[in-house]
């Protein structure tokens, strides 16, 4: 396939079964290609683990069937190595061998990533940043390409275990499917996609094309006066009254990342100042504490997106 076409290609067949969410697809796409993790923050039966499934569905692996596809129903009792995979007594060996956990697939649905303790949360900072699971001495690779969509439910609270700084840091983007509009759940109700679209959905993309795809991203020009923009941007977040702890570097490295994605599913091959107002929020507000907890981080990153990279449109001009 051409490149240039794998975007449209699952954000197509994403469409098939999604209904009503074009601008959440691109992004959910985007982090795909930026080769990062998702946050899925939502109300029950919005559609959460159809995102992931449709999103497994669409991609083949190196044989032509869909990627390996895991999901994780996170729970109290759960312990790290129910992540990890674990190294047993084999009696007729004589030795241990190890036995895999669900972590090692291409694409992970961490189900209400939250019911569970921190020291089960923190079973998966390593895989995240480094596609690697270290048990005991043996440090082995995930496939690739490797994605995690974690849910999380925004209401209730009642034994939950809010994910620390380090987890939520893993994570490229935060987003939010919404309840779809009038159109669209007269669709789910005619089709009920989720049973009868999604079946037999067959890849659109091969594991190559996006392996391809990733590289066309990383060749996505940013001026460097964007670059310092986003920089800006971190910065001010770490400065900002209202804000008692700011953006990591990181989070700068991510909204670098997601941009050039960004600009390459909207057919550009540079990133303009509108990617970084667009994403920002989408990157930075949930790695931010505030002063006050009831607030809202993304319209206040958006507007000290707009400041700064106004400023620095200003410097472009010239």
């Amino acid at each position: 396939m051409e490149i240039s076409k794998v975007p449209s290609a699952l954000l197509e067949g994403a469409a098939s079964v999604i209904k009503g969410k074009e601008e959440f697809l691109e992004y959910l796409i985007t982090v795909l290609l930026a080769g990062g993790h998702v946050l899925l923050e939502d109300l029950p039966g919005l559609g959460k683990t159809t995102v992931a499934k449709t999103l497994s569905h669409l991609i083949a692996d190196n044989k032509g069937r869909p990627l390996a596809f895991k999901r994780i129903q996170f729970t109290p009792d759960l312990l790290p190595y129910d992540i990890t995979g674990v190294d047993v007594f084999d009696p007729d060996l004589r030795n241990f061998r190890f036995v895999p956990g669900p972590i090692f697939a291409n694409l992970i649905l961490a189900d209400e990533i939250n019911r569970t303790t921190p020291k089960v949360q923190s079973a998966l900072l390593e895989v995240m940043a480094e596609q690697q699971v270290t048990v005991g001495s043996e440090t082995r690779p995930v496939p690739s390409p490797f994605m995690v969509i974690a849910t999380q439910n925004p209401v209730e609270s009642e034994g939950t275990f809010p994910l620390p700084a380090a987890q939520l840091d893993r994570f490229m983007m935060r987003l939010s499917l919404g309840y779809p509009h009038k159109e669209a759940e007269l669709d789910i109700l005619n089709f009920d996609p989720s049973e009868k679209i999604l079946a037999g959905l067959t890849p659109v993309v091969t594991a190559a094309d996006l392996s391809e795809a990733k590289a066309a991203v990383e060749q996505v020009y940013c001026h460097p006066e964007l670059k310092e923009a986003i920089v800006d941007l971190a910065r001010a977040s770490r400065n900002h009254p209202d804000i008692r702890l700011g953006a990591s570097p990181r989070s700068s490295l991510h909204l670098l990342k997601a941009v050039r994605a960004y600009a390459f599913i909207k057919g550009r091959d540079y990133v303009v100042d509108e990617d970084i107002i667009a994403l920002g929020p989408l990157v930075l507000s949930h790695r931010l504490k505030f002063a006050d907890p009831r607030t809202d981080g993304a319209p206040l990153v958006r507007r000290l997106a707009i400041e700064i990279c106004q400023k620095h449109k200003l410097s472009l001009d010239r």
